[in-house]
């Protein structure tokens, strides 16, 4: 019998993309609709960060946020939500004096950086394990941010999937667990291909989910070119996948995708040439281990 994979949708991201598509979604009734069509093209999940409208720029605001959340709520799409809370941990040293911040930083305090999940509950949530160099800048997560944060994901009745970029990463997130600050089953997801973590490689990613703990789910992605064929990794390794926009602007070697839903309909035509088949947001909810809908 087939196997149900889950595929997440990542719909916006952070990063400076919006103008090398102009098929990014910007606006928080952009984002909801990208979020519906993904849904109705098969995605279980929609990951999803905020922009500002009027410069499209990343945001933290709660206002934007909500409004999001609202559309896809009330749009009756069956779809679970899963909202990033890797915003505002961006650190930048300035060049004359390391320990004031250089332009482009976020650092923000962790609360500001759950506000958001504490106050629309959604489904799932992201939690970065781990600090790491994110590009050309610093990817702030400590260990007692971490515990803080998952406190109140927790006590928000909020599932944290936890975002894992390298081996060290999962020794944390195995801390975490085993602490009780995440609860079981955990849920990661190993992010492949970033500048400067793990590598988009089957090595990688065999290496990766050999580290997880007995009961995991765990999902993965590559970004580029490299998310169709992680997306056929994680698959014949037995996880489930993420696409969309926030890694990767193309369908093919230079063509442009047109939707986060083009993006969705390739992996779900992956996954059914590898014989399994995609899983409804029911499905996921169950396998996810989520609070009663």
């Amino acid at each position: 019998m087939s196997r149900p994979v889950i595929i997440t949708c990542a719909l916006t991201g952070a990063a400076e993309i919006t103008g090398k598509n102009k098929a990014v979604p910007v606006t928080p009734q952009e984002i909801a609709d990208s979020a519906i069509g993904a849904a109705r093209a098969g995605a279980a999940i929609v990951h999803i960060h905020v922009r500002d409208p009027a410069t499209a720029k990343p945001s933290m605001r709660l206002d934007l946020y909500q409004e999001v959340v609202e559309r896809i709520r009330q749009s009756g799409v069956d779809v679970l939500i899963n909202l990033t809370t890797g915003a505002g941990a961006r650190y930048l040293p300035g060049a004359e004096d390391p320990l004031v911040a250089a332009s482009g930083t976020t650092l923000s305090r962790w609360q500001k950086r759950v506000e958001h999940v504490a106050a629309l509950k959604p489904d799932i949530c992201s939690l970065d394990v781990g600090s790491m160099n994110f590009g050309e800048w610093v990817f702030v997560n400590t260990p007692s941010h971490l515990r803080e944060m998952a406190t109140v994901i927790g006590q928000a009745g909020v599932k944290p999937e936890l975002e894992v970029f390298d081996l060290g990463h999962i020794r944390l997130a195995r801390h975490l667990i085993d602490k009780a600050f995440v609860a079981q089953p955990p849920l990661f997801q190993l992010c492949l291909g970033i500048p400067w973590g793990a590598p988009a490689t089957p090595e990688a990613m065999m290496a990766m989910r050999d580290q997880l703990p007995a009961g995991a789910l765990w999902a993965s992605f590559g970004i580029g070119a490299t998310q169709f064929p992680m997306v056929a990794q994680a698959v014949l390794l037995g996880g489930h996948v993420r696409v969309g926009f926030e890694d990767n602007l193309y369908l093919a070697h230079g063509v442009p995708a047109p939707s986060n839903a083009a993006l969705v309909e390739k992996a779900v035509e992956i996954i059914k040439q590898l014989g399994e088949r995609p899983a409804t947001a029911r499905e996921a909810h169950e396998m996810l281990h989520l609070a009663g809908r």
